[in-house]
């Protein structure tokens, strides 16, 4: 298992998808085998994946992209934190990188990515999704799909739309950064949408480039 330098990034060529969700979530819960089934189509596709590499639904994404794969052209890489109750590596992963600051760690997911879904998840998801929307919002990452995927995503929209886009906090062009998907098959038809125009090279914006942030090293 190699660790992954996004300045200086042998993988950058490749299409990512990030797959934020909760680490709470057991094997065997409907959206573990949701997030499961979105990685093995992921893996079919010759498609990256990036999760935070720890249990739950970051584990359901690695284990999914490890069993659809075809071939090893497509990495899975882990993301993963330092925590009081500490998160470890899950081992499915083919790229990892270790992080004790959420806020370096939420900047290399931007670096990386090209797409994004928000499983369901608790505070840590809630960051993550809206760290991603404000840096699409204001243009300091490119504008790349951030696809809500299940339920839980429908009420937070419904709230969204009720209270700050009702008064005035935020814009339609703001909410229309933000995609719904109910499930796992409608989620990869906006994920194939997405790569197939960058296979095109009508939409190709490397974020590790654009997003020009200072990579440190990390002090324990």
């Amino acid at each position: 298992m190699s660790e992954i330098d996004p300045l200086n990034d042998p993988y950058h060529k490749h299409f990512r998808v990030t797959i934020f969700g909760s680490a709470r979530i057991r094997p065997g819960d409907p959206e573990f085998m949701e997030v499961y089934e979105l990685a093995k189509l992921i893996a079919q596709e010759n498609i990256d994946i990036v999760t935070g590499g720890g249990p739950g639904l970051m584990l359901a994404a690695s284990k999914g992209h490890c069993d659809g794969r075809t071939d090893d052209t497509s990495k899975c890489i882990g993301l993963n934190i330092t925590i009081p109750h500490e998160q470890k590596p899950n081992r499915h992963l083919d790229v990892k990188q270790e992080f004790h600051r959420f806020s370096n760690r939420l900047d290399t997911f931007m670096a990386l990515s090209n797409a994004v879904v928000v499983a369901p998840g608790g505070v840590g998801t809630l960051l993550e999704l809206m760290y991603t929307w404000q840096l699409v919002q204001v243009k300091h990452i490119c504008h790349i799909p951030i696809i809500l995927m299940g339920e839980q995503w429908n009420a937070f929209l419904q709230w969204v739309s009720k209270y700050p886009l009702k008064r005035g906090l935020l814009d339609k062009k703001d909410m229309e950064l933000l995609i719904y998907a109910e499930d796992y098959q409608e989620t990869m038809k906006v994920i194939k949408k997405f790569y197939e125009g960058f296979l095109r090279g009508d939409n190709i914006c490397l974020n590790f480039k654009k997003y020009k942030v200072e990579f440190q090293e990390e002090k324990k």
